[in-house]
């Protein structure tokens, strides 16, 4: 293939989410295992024993129909469980019951933005399925390589998210990945945390001719833990394919890795084919039927997606849509500005509050090393913060400099009377600092009076500084402007 060839690239995303439930997919043993001992929350089922029977989590299946009605999906009234045959040292049963041809959702569509565009890709299918348990690998006392399998994962609740090829860059598959989270956790139905192998994802990839003279075989890459991971991963192997093809090489359709430390994809294995897993119905499980009942109340439970509130946030708060999508990009966070503007603010005290929230409340909740669901300050300290500037005891220079002070909870006024911040009422006050300052900058008052207006803003700057900011700047620049006039 010449180099004159334009080529585009295809992209498809699957992603693995953990249900978020109390207890593993087809038995009860507890879902929560992340800081138990190793084997310690297993049971004959989860541990693939011979004659243990699965029972099915309610509460998992409806996880995953709430996915599917967020994501626009069709709903089915019949689907069946199947078993995924394969061999591998975490799979206890040497098979995974997930679902093949029926599958819980199918056809829906992900609306999101990258960049300066909105995207709609494709969802293919979400299904239910199981995870596996964890392989450990370790050097044991004499030196030697070991693999341990720690089965407490084996048998939690998991879905997968299947999305059409319709992303073109690994940009757009990364904000894809960062909006599909925010709906899983916007609902309820996963925590999303990629640390925590809660969220995975394996992307598909392949590059193809604009003019339709050439398409190139499907690569899946695995291995990526984080988001940027998946971005770097797609820009590596998007060049690789490129580079193959012009340089008259070919492709194979094939498994890759992505090795972070070297910052390049390896090859694994050639891709396996359906019947590879050998799929046939699940024995010992019934089929699942949903009623348009059943559909319909899990439908009203969904409440107000992310985007939606993004788009209330604009058009009816008045929020700046970038400003708007941060503040809804983490359901914590969103519920945190919704507390500060629960008293149902005009649309510019709304910015207002969003300004604060998002530069000075999130600053100090990093500076402090909090988690992102814990906030420094209260709703309500935001709020009369807002407010106590607006009503003139506070100004916004010293308002900011009394956040940080503020113990959780703590009154407002009462903290800024204790630690000296409260705004100045002494004109008499302000005029002597003003006067002062004016003494010590001649420059600045002879640049005024020769008609350069701008030169206030240093004296008004100086002057808010000499009153440890408590002086109404207002003030200060009527009584900077009445000083002035005076040769």
């Amino acid at each position: 293939m010449g180099n004159c060839v334009d080529l585009e690239t295809v992209i498809g995303l699957e992603v693995h989410a953990q249900v978020l439930t109390r207890s593993k997919m087809y038995c009860s043993c507890s879902a929560e295992y992340a800081n138990a001992e190793p084997n310690t929350h297993t049971c004959p089922v989860c541990l693939g024993l011979p004659g243990a029977l699965p029972v099915i989590n309610r509460v998992a299946i409806e996880g995953v129909v709430k996915t599917g009605l967020a994501l626009g999906c069709e709903i089915p009234h019949f689907s069946k469980l199947d078993r995924k045959n394969y061999g591998y040292p975490d799979l206890p049963k040497g098979y995974q019951i997930s679902q093949y041809d029926l599958p819980l959702c199918e056809h829906g569509a992900l609306e999101f933005e990258s960049g300066d565009d909105t995207v709609v890709a494709g969802i293919t299918r979400v299904h239910i399925e199981e995870d596996t348990g964890r392989l450990v690998h370790a050097t044991n006392e004499m030196g030697e390589a070991i693999s341990l399998v720690d089965l407490n994962r084996s048998g939690v609740p998991l879905m997968e998210i299947v999305g059409d090829p319709d992303l073109r860059t690994p940009e757009q598959a990364g904000d894809y990945l960062a909006a599909l989270r925010r709906i899983l956790r916007s609902i309820g139905a996963s925590t999303g945390n990629m640390e925590e192998g809660a969220l995975r994802c394996d992307a598909n990839i392949s590059v193809r001719a604009r003019d339709g003279s050439f398409a190139g075989p499907k690569v899946e890459i695995k291995n990526m833990n984080s988001f940027r991971a998946v971005v770097r991963a797609l820009a590596y192997e998007e060049k690789r394919q490129a580079d193959v093809l012009r340089a008259g090489g070919r492709l194979v359709q094939e498994t890759r890795g992505w090795s972070e430390a070297t910052g390049v994809t390896v090859a694994q294995r050639t891709k396996e084919q359906a019947h590879d897993y050998r799929y046939f119905p699940e024995p010992d499980l019934p089929p699942l039927a949903l009623d348009d009942a059943r559909i319909e109340a899990i439908r009203s439970s969904i409440g107000e997606l992310p985007g939606q509130r993004r788009d209330r946030y604009v058009s009816a708060l008045g929020i700046a849509r970038s400003d708007a999508g941060v503040l809804t990009a983490d359901e914590p966070l969103s519920a945190y500005f919704e507390a500060v503007v629960a008293s149902g603010d005009s649309n510019g005290h709304a910015q207002t509050a969003a300004n604060w929230v998002l530069n000075d409340v999130l600053g100090l909740q990093r500076a402090r090393e909090l988690p992102s669901d814990s906030f420094p300050v209260s709703p309500e300290q935001v709020r009369d913060l807002i407010g106590a500037v607006a009503a003139g005891s506070l100004t916004g220079r010293a308002a900011k400099e009394l956040l940080p002070k503020l113990a959780y909870g703590e009154p407002v006024l009462a903290a800024a009377e204790a630690h000296g911040l409260l705004a100045m009422d002494d004109s008499a006050a302000v005029r002597a600092a003003a006067r002062e300052v004016m003494s010590e900058l001649p420059a600045a008052v002879a640049d005024y009076r020769k008609g350069k207006t701008a030169a206030i803003g240093r004296l008004m700057g100086e002057t808010i500084r000499r009153t440890g900011g408590r002086a109404n700047p207002d003030t200060v620049r009527s009584i900077l402007l009445e000083e002035l006039v005076v040769e």
